[in-house]
């Protein structure tokens, strides 16, 4: 029986990506519904070709959820739009193929409690997280030492050197992926990374000391797990997010593809090394946050959607993006986070406060 599948985001590269899977494998997937907040006619497109319910527009993805049913929703939206809809599905009895980061990043704890108590699933669509759900396949908890994700190092792994002069243009020119703007400049910051780091702790409720990063440029090895006895698995593969978001939506089972294979040979050597906590200061500040503990991380995660959004508008500079994090965090109140109310109560602060200040206290812009 073909497996029923809400695709949230979907004229978005992964959201075009989990569309090209499942016309890859028409009689595997029935698509019954397909949202996007902008791009009307491409989403109405996909939908058509499809046989789905599209929708379009701030509340699309909520009335995508609440009208239809699937086995699987792809919740690939763009920054906190996600949570929601996240929630919704959870609650309606779905596994969730999770691409938004910022879901787990501001609610990780009450997203994974909310899955634990309707007895779904959270599928990773993140190639890291992907990598180390697989490896983890069939091992205990107890059993992980620790968790290692790789980077790709963005635009900016080795320079320039001064990065205050860094445009709009740079910071979206990837070396490695195609992404929407706004992951695209987290992946020059490394604050994605740092979310993906969180994204792990509440996944597989690992300590965030026990997970670490290396900077990995050529993106065959996605993750590694280290086991107690000393053992560590890695997944590898040709750097294709198409392999991930298979994977999320035919979990338990996999289906064949056309995709090209892994020549170890062919590549030659792999490389690894430390991620420089000068040039990506976002990974003190997701673990600082971490710590931090309540709301901070949902302070952190708007904060950054803030920052970046005013970096790509020419607002603030490209070092401006941390900092305002970083002010952010430092001035935040005590929140609790244990409802969707207490995150966007959190999220507002932060939107606000920003907003009042201009998110600058001399920036370099």
């Amino acid at each position: 029986m073909a497996k029923k599948v809400i695709i949230l985001g979907a004229t978005g590269s992964i959201g075009m990506n989990a569309v090209e899977v499942v016309r890859s494998h028409p009689d595997d997937f029935r698509v019954t519904a397909v949202a996007a907040l902008r791009s009307r006619e491409k989403c109405e497109a996909v939908a058509k070709e499809l046989g789905a319910k599209c929708y379009t527009g701030a509340t699309g993805a909520m009335a995508a959820i609440l009208e239809n049913e699937a086995d699987v929703c792809l919740v690939a939206t763009v920054g906190m739009s996600g949570l929601a809809p996240t929630v919704a599905a959870i609650r309606k009895g779905m596994d969730v193929a999770l691409a938004t980061k910022e879901v787990m990043v501001m609610a990780g704890e009450f997203v994974t409690a909310e899955a634990k108590k309707r007895g779904v699933r959270l599928l990773p669509v993140d190639s890291e997280h992907s990598a180390i759900f697989q490896c983890l396949a069939g091992a205990s908890p107890k059993t992980v030492d620790s968790l290692t994700l790789t980077a790709s190092g963005g635009p900016f792994l080795d320079g320039p050197a001064d990065l205050s002069s860094v445009t709009v243009e740079q910071a979206l020119n990837h070396p490695r992926w195609k992404m929407g703007p706004k992951v695209t400049v987290d992946s020059a910051t490394m604050m994605n990374k740092g979310f993906e780091m969180l994204e792990a702790r509440w996944l597989f409720d690992v300590p965030m000391e026990k997970i670490d990063v290396v900077v990995h440029p050529e993106s065959i090895v996605h993750s590694l797990v280290t086991f107690t006895d000393g053992a560590t698995l890695a997944q590898m593969s040709p750097p294709d997010m198409r392999v991930a978001i298979q994977y999320a939506l035919t979990w338990p089972g996999r289906l064949a593809s056309e995709r090209a294979r892994l020549a170890l040979a062919a590549i030659g050597k792999l490389t690894f090394r430390k991620p420089d906590p000068v040039r990506f200061p976002c990974l003190r500040l997701v673990k600082e946050a971490c710590a931090a503990g309540g709301c901070a991380t949902a302070v952190l995660a708007a904060a950054d959607e803030w920052a970046v959004n005013a970096f790509l508008e020419g607002r603030i500079g490209y070092l401006d993006i941390a900092a305002t994090v970083e002010r952010c965090l430092e001035r935040a109140p005590k929140m609790q986070c244990d409802s969707i109310e207490a995150v966007l109560e959190a999220s507002e602060w932060t939107m606000n406060a920003l907003s009042q200040s201009g998110g600058s206290n001399g920036g370099s812009k």
